[in-house]
């Protein structure tokens, strides 16, 4: 079968390589409709580069049609439409008992001292092969994928797998009301899905922070007051101008370990990405820093005693971290993977709706076959041509 598999540093290609088949009696072999480019791949594109082996196949964001299921899989059967969740989980243990599907036990990487499972994700989280594929094998399927109806397209359900739900945890982790003042910074495809899940909460004040004009003009389309990061001298500043000079009550970081706005540590962690992999490893696992503009903003800009939401992803562990004015604001800080299958049931019933409330159906701004995932990585990365979010179909 095809797959997007990747092949060196910014280097991914579509590969013939074996389809999957049944290893464990909880498994389901799912043939993939639609499979969507993350920006979490993006790490992967560059600055993960260590943690992955030539080959390694990409994906964590897919749905599609159950073709065969192991005899312990009691809720799935052959031609279900499902999507599946990135991260892994068992749904039994003591973790998943709690809601806490991204730290599931049965899935932990205890080796790697990482959380569960994830699809398509080097082997920190369990070199599982990914959803950019014609085929995938779904382990303990009798939990994990949500059945979806037929007859609506995929784009309002794929979503569900990874971006929606990590958007909608954000929101939550952000404990804001219709009182509120909700601040995102990144208005990528999370940040737009915060923005927009946020507005759908009822959250009183919603300010979108970005330097696209692309994407901040579809913010403001969505309900959002925006902050052009290009055209003000300093997003904290400009964030308490527009609220009495306190703050927001609480800020959604959706930007992450690539944040604009230090160079250095841009050229630091590209050269470590690009030592031999041992070597790399151990600077990142004892030594790596992110860039940490957009999460230093947002500590700068909440008000005191407000609420940080963490939801881009970090990798460092040594990054400088303003820990005076955290302990001084005395502020709540809430991050982490998202616990997907915790958010899926509420979810369903609103993407499910007629309306299509949240605008999912029009939300890929790039659509293409595997073969085209090359050249879309880049479109992304660089976000050309307005891109946004980009969806294959196999």
């Amino acid at each position: 079968m095809k797959a997007v598999c990747w092949w060196g540093m910014e280097d991914v290609r579509v590969a013939e390589v074996p389809e999957p088949t049944i290893e464990h009696t909880t498994d389901a072999i799912v043939r993939v409709t639609s499979t969507a480019i993350c920006g979490s791949d993006l790490h992967l594109y560059g600055v993960l580069a260590p943690y992955l082996r030539q080959g390694d196949v990409l994906g964590h964001e897919f749905m599609g049609i159950v073709e065969e299921v192991g005899s312990g899989v009691g809720t799935l059967e052959p031609g279900d439409r499902v999507v599946v969740p990135f991260n892994i989980s068992c749904g039994r243990c003591w973790m998943c008992a709690r809601g806490l599907f991204a730290q599931c036990e049965t899935t932990q990487n205890t080796e790697q001292g990482k959380g569960a499972s994830l699809f398509g994700y080097t082997s920190l989280y369990g070199s599982v092969p990914g959803g950019q594929a014609e085929y995938v094998r779904v382990p303990h399927a009798d939990f994990g994928p949500v059945e979806v109806r037929h007859g609506l397209p995929d784009e309002r359900y794929v979503f569900l797998s990874d971006i929606l739900p990590t958007a909608w945890q954000a929101v939550d982790h952000a404990g804001v009301n219709g009182n509120d003042t909700l601040a995102v910074l990144g208005l990528g495809p999370v940040g737009q899905l915060a923005v927009r899940s946020a507005v759908h909460r009822g959250v009183g004040r919603v300010i979108g922070v970005d330097l696209v004009g692309d994407r901040l003009d579809l913010a403001r389309s969505s309900g959002a007051e925006v902050v052009d990061l290009s055209g003000v001298d300093d997003v904290a500043d400009a964030l308490r101008e527009l609220t009495d000079g306190r703050g927001p009550d609480a800020v959604i970081d959706a930007v992450g370990m690539e944040a604009h706005g230090n160079p250095i540590s841009e050229q630091a962690i590209k050269a470590a990405a690009r030592m031999p992999k041992a070597i790399a490893r151990a600077a990142i696992e004892h030594g790596g820093i992110d860039r940490l503009a957009a999460l230093h903003t947002a500590v700068d800009a909440v008000r005191r005693g407000g609420t940080l939401s963490v939801s881009g992803v970090y990798g460092g562990s040594a990054d400088p971290m303003p820990m005076m004015d955290l302990f001084d604001k005395g502020l709540t800080i809430r991050m982490g993977q998202c616990h997907v299958r915790r958010w899926t049931d509420e979810l369903l019933d609103i993407v499910d709706a007629d309306d299509d409330v949240l605008g999912l159906e029009s939300f890929a701004t790039h659509h293409g076959a595997l073969e085209d995932a090359p050249d879309l990585y880049r479109t992304f990365r660089d976000k050309h041509d307005g891109c946004l979010k980009v969806v294959l179909q196999p």
